[in-house]
Order: C-alpha cells, then structure tokens, then sequence
C-alpha cells in the first residue's frame, strides 16, 4: 500500500524534474555573450490608433548575470531616455531609468516594477531576463501552437514580492525549444500576453523577430520588430554602468 502511495508523488516529482529540464535547455540554446539590435515599437491603443517609437537595445552577459541597457532613439520626446537592467541569479534585478529632461537617473522601485515602461505595453519587469533557479516550473501539456508542437509549462516565482505576476505559463516548441507564447497571471486573471514570431536561426540561435505583447488590461499592443540583430559582439562591460547610462550615445 504504501508504494501505491507513494507513485504519484513520484509522478509529480518526475514531471516537475522534466519541466525544469525543459527551460533549462531552452535557456542553455539561446544563450550567448552579448546581443545588440535595433528595436522598432509600434504601440497600439484600444482605438486603433498607432505611435512609433524606437530604441537600441544591448546586454553584456547571458541570463541571471545579464546587463542590459535599452536606450530610445525616437521620436523626440523620449529620445536619450535609457533604462539599465543588472540582474542577479539569486534576487530580482536592480534598474535605474536616465532621462535627459532631468539631467539624473532614477532607481526603480521593485514596487514599482509593474507600471508600463513609456507608454508601451511592457512593463519594467517584463524587460527583465529572470535565471531559472528563481522559479518553480510545472510542466501541464503538449500544445500546438501557429502548427509546431509545443510543451505548456507554469512556472511561479520562489519568492514573494519579486514579481507583479503571479504565475505564468509558456509555450515551447518541442524541436527547437523556441520560446512561441507567454502568458502572465496575477492570480486567476490574465493580464499580459507575449506573442514570438518570425523565428529564424541567426548565428545558431533561434530568434524570434518580432515580439506582440497583449496589454490586456489596457487594450493595448505594442509590436517590437528587431533589426540589425547582432549576437557574441565584443561589448565592453564599462559600458554598462551608471556613469555609461548617463552619457548620451
């Protein structure tokens, strides 16, 4: 009796093992030294009406010791703003938002994290690349998704108040563990929904090229298309500092 018992807590346990596996090695292939790309935004609102923004975007080290720094090259009104992200494989990131208007950077709040970054449909936080020690994953199904067969997975942050989410679910293809579809939860409720698409293999790694991100609350989209995408560029890590994030490009 008792190793009837005790088979599916073996199950579960196997599974849980199995989901970890998974996006580790999705996380292993996508890995790389630096990336560099230019980013073109356009953000819709519930009423269909389109603004353009766009950015560089650059990060020195892969995911759990990445540093990233997004900087805005238009329109006029937000170009030079410039957000630095250093992340940490054991706690939540630290960020800090430079905007030339006021001539200093700002420390972002982990409360602060779940407001939208400059009117796009992203949210500090989800510019964030979490490492996976920091989560607990569940691995649900087999989805097909856009016609490739994908594993559905949950995974929930280990510690409270790191995250505005609380758990959230991905999609990933079976052959190339490309990451298709992100869902975000707080509690019951969706509130973001990541869409990758255009993946294509570029320097050996599969990419998506262009990002929809579902703000789901606000009825609003904003699509990232990423050009001239560069990955194991020779960055300097200087160059991701406080007194790099204040000097303008």
């Amino acid at each position: 009796m008792r190793q009837i018992l005790l088979l599916p807590l073996l199950v579960v346990a196997a599974l849980a093992q199995d989901a970890r596996q998974i996006v580790e090695e999705a996380q292993r292939r996508a890995r790389s030294s630096s990336q560099r790309y230019e980013g073109a935004l356009q953000v819709i609102d519930r009423n269909g009406k389109t603004s353009v923004k766009r950015w560089i975007s650059q990060r020195f080290g892969s995911a759990g010791n990445a540093k990233l720094l997004i900087r805005f090259t238009a329109p006029a009104e937000v170009k030079g703003v410039a957000l630095l992200i250093i992340h940490h494989p054991d706690r939540s990131s630290d960020q800090w938002l430079w905007t030339p208007a006021t001539g200093r950077e700002r420390r972002i709040a982990l409360q602060d994290r779940s407001t939208r970054f400059f009117g796009t449909g992203f949210s500090f936080e989800d510019l964030e690349e979490r490492e996976v020690n920091q989560f607990d994953f569940r691995l649900l199904g087999e989805d097909p998704v856009d016609g490739a067969l994908c594993w559905r997975l949950e995974s929930r942050p280990r510690r409270t108040k790191v995250s505005q989410y609380t758990h959230s679910l991905a999609w990933i293809r079976k052959d190339s563990y490309a990451v298709l579809r992100q869902e975000n939860y707080v509690k019951d409720t969706l509130v973001r929904r990541l869409e990758l698409r255009d993946i294509e293999v570029v320097q050996g790694i599969w990419t998506p090229r262009r990002m929809e991100m579902h703000d789901l609350q606000r009825s609003r989209r904003t699509i990232l298309t990423m050009e001239k995408l560069q990955y194991n560029l020779p960055l300097k890590e200087e160059s991701f500092t406080l007194p790099a994030l204040r000097r303008e490009p």
